[in-house]
């Protein structure tokens, strides 16, 4: 007897054409889903009509990011070793008056050579102050020597032609008697023909009185002569008195 396969129906060739087409399709998805998931893929370069461009399966390059500047240091200004002493802040800009002097006057009306101290009382400017005051001097020398600090003598005792020839000087230099008044004094009200007086300096030696001075009565007088110093015995109790602006101040400068 012979054997015959049987052959497929219609339905049943169907059925396998929706299964191999369903297979397909799932396939596809699939393999869509993934390209979606890689990294750095762009989705805007697929196709609506196609399968996406070769540029967009490619992972897209890392951002570039700029490297930073190096920060750059704010300049600090250099500190100072010290700070600047009082008398600095407190002193003109110019040292006491200084003129070229003619005629007789000399050191036997109270000039004094550079570097006379207050010790040198061979000198008529040292000798002639008052002893009190030339007393009080010497103490606060001794005191400030130990600092390595040391009084020069600029001017003391004076004369009353020196004084005269001092304020005649001034006049033409600062261009009128008022203003040379509140410099210089004249020879009938200055403290210097008195030998009550003494111009004192460097500014080290002033720096070093302006804090130590009134505990042996020395004291700064006019606000605009900080090398101009004088004795008062009742500063080594309560303290310098109050300053004037200048001499033209001090009622004992009035003629």
């Amino acid at each position: 007897m012979m054997y015959h396969k049987p052959t497929q129906t219609p339905t049943r060739r169907i059925i396998w054409l929706l299964v191999a087409g369903l297979l397909i399709v799932a396939a596809f998805g699939a393999f869509r889903s993934f390209q979606l998931r890689m990294p750095g893929f762009d989705q805007s370069a697929i196709l609506i009509d196609g399968p996406p461009t070769e540029t967009a399966l490619l992972p897209s390059p890392p951002p570039v990011v700029a490297a930073a500047a190096p920060a750059t240091a704010t300049p600090q200004p250099e500190a100072t070793s010290e700070p600047t002493p009082p008398s600095e802040m407190l002193a003109p800009p110019n040292d006491p008056p200084q003129f070229a002097h003619d005629g007789e006057i000399g050191i036997a009306d109270g000039m004094v050579p550079e570097g006379t101290t207050v010790f040198d009382t061979d000198l008529p400017a040292i000798a002639n102050l008052d002893p009190a005051l030339l007393n009080a001097l010497r103490q606060a020398a001794n005191d400030a020597a130990e600092n390595d600090v040391v009084f020069n003598v600029t001017s003391g005792w004076r004369s009353p032609a020196y004084q005269n020839q001092l304020l005649q000087e001034a006049i033409v230099n600062y261009g009128s008697e008022a203003e040379a008044a509140r410099w210089v004094a004249s020879p009938e009200t200055s403290t210097h023909v008195a030998g009550l007086a003494v111009d004192i300096g460097p500014y080290k030696a002033l720096d070093w009185l302006i804090q130590h001075g009134d505990n042996f009565g020395l004291c700064q007088i006019y606000g605009n002569e900080v090398w101009h110093y004088e004795y008062r015995p009742e500063a080594i109790e309560s303290g310098c008195p109050e300053m004037y602006l200048d001499p033209t101040h001090d009622p004992r400068m009035q003629p």
